[in-house]
């Protein structure tokens, strides 16, 4: 597979570091390689192979075309996710993780209306006849929306999976998706329990630059997906055309033998 990160890449982004052994989860024990200085040192080694499993999985799913989410609300990692998850074309939450987003999707989906309809206003003229009160409450209400949902305003339907960074933090979303049985991508870290995650990968979810360097991997997959798809595609045009000048060519023997 292209993009193999090497043990060596993920030493020098930090994601080795853990937790303080005293906040760990035993569940972590078969990812951790030893303890230093009162901190869990995770084994990197399984980190590759566990990262190289979930980038397979991910690059099937957009090759498929369906949509994976990408979650992560804490300050250090919320940039660098929407930077990369918007880059590869994929829905991505920085905000706060709204209640319900997976297990009352319906709601959520009329929070993207209310946005839609305010833009429809916008073009067709109806907005320039409210109050100004009134437009100051719509775009309020607009804006907020946007803060919240903006990233996943075109997600009609539910995500095929979900990718996220910290997940105890983000225990609302591993929760729904497990109650929806929508299988859970992760940076896992030694305080975490990884029981419930799909794909686990042993990762350092607290530093900048071990955020990167997992999720740039995990959105450089998902590239690779969605080229895969864009291939066949083209490869399938060509049998399409053929097909139909086949066809033509059968009418048009058709129609002469009838003239004769």
């Amino acid at each position: 597979m292209a993009n193999t990160i090497e043990v060596k890449d993920l030493l020098d982004a930090g994601v080795h570091f853990g937790h303080l052994t005293r906040k760990w989860d035993p569940n972590m024990a078969p990812y951790i390689y030893m303890e230093r200085n009162g901190i869990h040192i995770i084994n990197l080694y399984k980190t590759t192979a566990k990262l190289d499993e979930a980038k397979d999985a991910l690059r099937k799913i957009a090759a498929s075309g369906r949509k994976i989410l990408f979650v992560a609300t804490k300050k250090q990692a919320k940039d660098i996710v929407a930077d990369l998850a918007g880059d590869a074309g994929m829905p991505y939450i920085t905000e706060r993780w709204p209640g319900g987003m997976l297990t009352n999707f319906v709601t959520i989906r009329k929070a993207v209306k209310k946005m839609a309809t305010v833009d429809r206003m916008k073009k067709d003229g109806r907005y320039e006849t409210l109050s100004k009160k009134e437009r100051l409450q719509v775009d309020r209400m607009r804006a907020k929306l946007e803060k919240n949902l903006g990233s996943i305003s075109e997600m009609t339907r539910m995500p095929a999976a979900l990718f996220i960074v910290d997940t105890v933090r983000e225990h609302i979303a591993v929760a729904e998706a497990l109650k929806l049985g929508i299988p859970i991508f992760a940076m896992v870290d030694t305080n975490a329990n990884p029981r419930d995650i799909d794909y686990v990968i042993p990762s350092n979810d607290d530093a900048s630059k071990s955020i990167e360097i997992i999720v740039k991997a995990a959105t450089n997959a998902v590239k690779e997906g969605l080229e895969e798809r864009k291939t066949e595609a083209g490869d399938d045009q060509p049998k399409e055309k053929k097909e139909k000048k086949a066809k033509k060519a059968k009418k048009a023997v058709a129609s002469s033998e009838e003239e004769e």
